[in-house]
């Protein structure tokens, strides 16, 4: 069997979330990961990093599942509607489609979280017991802090209720739930391997989020990017990212 990929779709609450798995080439069972996006964010990410991400997995024979969180990307539900708890909710149900796929080795999972999608990371691994590697990528360590001081600083709440963030509506109930979100410190309670990794020239999320998650998880792998921004959106800053994730999956799954 060649390496493949097909779409798959997840319900959450009478949604549908959607998205991609790439399948390495022979019979299994595989490791998988799972990817999560970022705020605003989508399934293939910036300069389709997911993507890559997702293709140079299944060639090293791990498996990938890339979902649109609801509200974002082609999954249902409206962005207005989206709340970090939600997508804690969605991240759950994603590692428990892996954990129940026949061609997955449920005991070799791991989470690629970028930006929020870190934070989403942190909080459904300190929810399941056998994510063994967690890959933050330019990751919010504290998002109460960091979002409120954005969105407050920059935007106005509108008649209608919702920060217009670029088009996207930011909805009542996100700010609403910051306040019930853990703080990294939960983090301490993880047993698998890290690995973080974070630009030094981040203007979204400040490098100090990343220090932040090396304080709480001292076993863990940080390396930064020099000169990157939050989404190394440069040919060699992302392809240090890329190699640096998939040995450390290769090596630690």
């Amino acid at each position: 069997m060649k390496e493949r990929m097909e779409a798959v779709s997840l319900e959450v609450d009478g949604q549908k979330l959607r998205g991609m798995i790439h399948f390495p080439s022979g019979e299994g069972p595989f490791p998988a990961v799972a990817l999560f996006h970022g705020f605003t964010g989508q399934r293939m990410e910036p300069h389709f990093i997911f993507v890559k991400l997702a293709r140079l997995l299944a060639k090293n024979k791990i498996i990938a599942v890339r979902f649109d969180f609801r509200g974002s990307g082609e999954s249902e539900g409206e962005f207005q509607d989206m709340t970090i708890p939600g997508e804690v909710e969605d991240g759950i149900r994603i590692v428990d489609f892996l954990k129940e796929h026949l061609l997955v080795d449920k005991d070799r999972l791991g989470i690629v979280g970028l930006s929020l999608g870190g934070c989403i990371a942190r909080l459904v691994a300190t929810k399941q017991d056998n994510i063994k590697c967690l890959v933050f990528w330019s990751a919010v360590a504290s998002p109460e802090e960091l979002i409120k001081q954005k969105l407050t600083e920059e935007y106005q709440v509108t008649k209608e209720g919702y920060i217009d963030f670029g088009g996207n509506k930011v909805g009542k109930d996100f700010l609403a739930t910051l306040p019930r979100v853990e703080g990294p410190e939960s983090l301490s309670a993880y047993r698998g391997k890290a690995l973080i990794i974070h630009g030094t020239k981040d203007d979204t999320v400040p490098l100090e989020h990343a220090y932040q998650l090396k304080k709480i998880l001292p076993f863990s792998q940080l390396k930064k990017i020099e000169g990157a921004d939050h989404t190394y959106n440069r040919v060699d800053w992302e392809e240090e990212v890329l190699r640096k994730t998939v040995n450390f999956l290769k090596d630690n799954l």
